[in-house]
């Protein structure tokens, strides 16, 4: 496995009114967060938040290319971003849901206690694939056919690329001591944003390539 310190390019927050950042997206023009009871769209050049969605947002966020789908406690939510309505919502999977990330037509759901990935089919929730880990799986993104998620444990967070058959760890970036992953999402780039949970931050981390 190839183990380096993750390299934090900036940051951005913490944010008026936001105690805790669960889920991130990208929209290919907006970053969106996950804040509560909020879904907030960031401008990425400057941090600034340019509009909120009122909608339950307490875990990972994604977006399918035209939607947005967001982990509310026992279900997923698909949310037009134009409108803020959600359009449609499908079953969560059983356990501690915290990750989210849309690849191969379907939804991937981390699951922070039970250590492991969920693919989900989109239409109906049901259970396609699972992957196991042995840390506590925070966000999830997929980039140029690479699955990564983020743990957190105690003080310790990292970014690890896995094999999606296996789960085998392929390569860790390590953050700083006392620096958590909770959301995680790449720019289709050499970028990851990552929300900083209860710093109510959200981080830029290079991709090695």
């Amino acid at each position: 496995m190839n183990r380096s310190a993750a390299e934090i390019i900036r940051e951005y927050g913490p944010f008026p009114g936001v105690d805790s950042v669960h889920g991130v997206t990208y929209d290919g023009q907006h970053v969106w967060i996950a804040t509560g009871d909020k879904l907030n769209a960031l401008d990425p050049a400057n941090g600034k938040t340019l509009r909120s969605i009122d909608v339950a947002a307490h875990a990972g966020t994604a977006f399918d290319g035209r939607h947005l789908f967001q982990i509310a406690e026992d279900r997923i939510q698909k949310i037009d971003p134009e409108t803020g309505r959600v359009v449609a919502t499908i079953p969560a999977p059983d356990g501690g849901n915290s990750g989210l990330a849309w690849a191969e037509g379907t939804l991937w759901v981390g699951q922070h206690p039970d250590r492991r990935i969920q693919q989900v089919d989109p239409q109906t929730g049901a259970i396609l694939r699972t992957i196991e880990s042995n840390r506590f799986v925070t966000g999830v993104t997929w980039v140029d056919g690479e699955l990564w998620h983020g743990t957190w444990e105690s003080d310790e967070s990292e970014l690890r690329r896995i094999d999606p058959r296996t789960g085998e760890v392929l390569e860790s970036l390590e953050m700083p001591p006392g620096v958590g992953v909770s959301g995680l999402e790449s720019d289709g780039g050499d970028q990851f944003f990552c929300g900083g949970g209860n710093s109510g931050k959200v981080r830029t981390v290079h991709r090695p390539r």
